[in-house]
Parts: C-alpha cells; sequence; structure tokens
C-alpha cells in the first residue's frame, strides 16, 4: 500500500507535467512561428517480488512477479510540422516552408534561430545604413553569418525577398536591382535539440548537431520563403483541449489512487487482535 501511495503521487506529478505543457502550447496558439510541445512519459523502476521459479509441482513458472514504481517525464518533445500561412502584405514579413531556420545574431554576439518571420527596420546610428531585424531588436543575418545592411537610400518596402532566400530592391520605374544578400537559413539534424530560451529564439546544442548552412548544402532539401505572409502557430486549440481532458482525467485517477491507499492503511491501523 505504501508502494502504491508513492506511485500515485507519481502519475499526479508527471500528469501536472503534462497539463503545464498542453497550458503553454494553448497560450501560444496565437504566437508566429510557435512549434507545439509534447510531454513524453516513461515508466520507472521494476521491483521483483519474486524470481523465476517453479511451482509446488516442480513445473517451472514462465514469467516473474515484477511490479512498476511509477512514471516520470522523459523529455518534452517540439513537433516541428508546418504551421498555417497567413497572409499580410507587409514586404518585411516572411515566412519559411520547410525545415529551416532565420539565423539572428543575439545581444552577446552569439547566434539564435527562429521560425517567427516577423521583421522591421532597425537603423543603426550614425551610419548610411539600416539592417532588418526582429521585434526585439536582434539583426537578421545573411548566409555568411554577417548582419544584413542596406543603403538608407532604399526603400525598405520596396525590397523583394525571393524564394530561394536571395534580396533585390525594385526601384520606382520598376527596375530590380539585386542586392547581393541571401539570407542565413540553416537546418538541423535534431530540431527538437535545440535550446529554447525566450521570445521564440532557440540555440544549438549537443542535441541539435551544428547548424546546416542552407545556402552551401548541397545534400538536402531547401526551404522555401515567402514574403509578405507569417507562419502561424501549429497549435490545434480543440486537439489540445482534448488533450488536457485526458490529462486532468489522469491526474484525477491518481488521486483516487492515493485515496484508497490511505483508506486501505486506516482499515490496516484499526484491525484488533
Amino acid at each position: 500500500m505504501i508502494r502504491s501511495l508513492w506511485t500515485a503521487a507519481s502519475g499526479m506529478k508527471s500528469q501536472q507535467t503534462n497539463v503545464d505543457t498542453i497550458s503553454n502550447n494553448l497560450a501560444n496558439a496565437s504566437t508566429t512561428g510557435y512549434k507545439k510541445e509534447t510531454a513524453e512519459f516513461k515508466s520507472l523502476l521494476y521491483q521483483t517480488l519474486q524470481d523465476e521459479t517453479t511451482i509446488t509441482d516442480g513445473t517451472a513458472k514462465p514469467i516473474s512477479a515484477q511490479v512498476g514504481l511509477g512514471v516520470r517525464n522523459s523529455a518534452i518533445i517540439s513537433r516541428f510540422t508546418q504551421g498555417t500561412l497567413q497572409t499580410t502584405e507587409n514586404p518585411l514579413d516572411v515566412a519559411i516552408t520547410g525545415d529551416g531556420f532565420f539565423s539572428v545574431q543575439l545581444p552577446d554576439g552569439t547566434v539564435g534561430y527562429t521560425r517567427n518571420g516577423s521583421f522591421s527596420v532597425a537603423m543603426i546610428p550614425n551610419n548610411d545604413y539600416y539592417t532588418i531585424a526582429t521585434s526585439e531588436g536582434y539583426p537578421l543575418l545573411d548566409s555568411n553569418g554577417v548582419p544584413i545592411r542596406i543603403s538608407k537610400d532604399y526603400d525598405a518596402s520596396r525590397l523583394v525577398i525571393n524564394e530561394d532566400a536571395t534580396m533585390l530592391y525594385s526601384d520606382p520605374l520598376g527596375d530590380t536591382i539585386p542586392l547581393n544578400i541571401t539570407l542565413g537559413i540553416y537546418q538541423f539534424t535534431n530540431p527538437s535539440g535545440l535550446t529554447k530560451t525566450s521570445d521564440s529564439i532557440m540555440v544549438q546544442s549537443v542535441a541539435s548537431g551544428a547548424p546546416i548552412n542552407e545556402a552551401t548544402a548541397n545534400n538536402i532539401a531547401k526551404s522555401g520563403l515567402k514574403q509578405g505572409v507569417l507562419e502561424g502557430s501549429n497549435v490545434q486549440a480543440v486537439d489540445e483541449m482534448v488533450n488536457l481532458i485526458v490529462a486532468q482525467r489522469a491526474y484525477e485517477m491518481n488521486s483516487k489512487i492515493i485515496t484508497a491507499s490511505d483508506e486501505m492503511l486506516q482499515q490496516a491501523n484499526n484491525l484488533r487482535a
């Protein structure tokens, strides 16, 4: 009975983490580029009550007697399926179709990766250039890992971003001027291994592997870019509500096991000789 108390308690703690994950998904259902997260579970150690042995007539028993000691969360995995595309007509909004990530420069000089393509103009102080940056001010990097710089003589509303990540400028006469800039789009062998920070930014980790530059890699399927479009969250609110109900019921069942175990212990304590 004591074993059942701890087993049920592990179930309640694991389902609480599950509910926390689902609530984070629902909270970010409208976050640009957000990817759904799923809590994964694994069983704890098993306790052997009886090894394989024989019954009274000497016949070998086919299996031993083992009892599980509960459950725990093994991982929270991000699902990198394509989110819905939402047209904005803003020339600095860019959506990725495929497995790539935009690369941005973080305040400490390291590189962050994101699927959030909502960009804006950021002026460079005392300079004749401006850069393209996230809403937090992180500069967008080109395929060489350098912050993008565009002459202030070029109207940002006339910038053209092709599907292959190259940038052009369309002048008032309708002529197209190459800017010799290619956005830095990267893929990862294990994108679920990226370390999440904040503001939809992720950073490289040992689990994710090294970034693969789409501009130089030849053996991968390249991503496509769509200008004037944003990639929405891939969270399906209806599915998350169903998952929430399932998690709540699992939590409730584990709590009832604790109540039942408590009542059994109370009955044992009340036994009289």
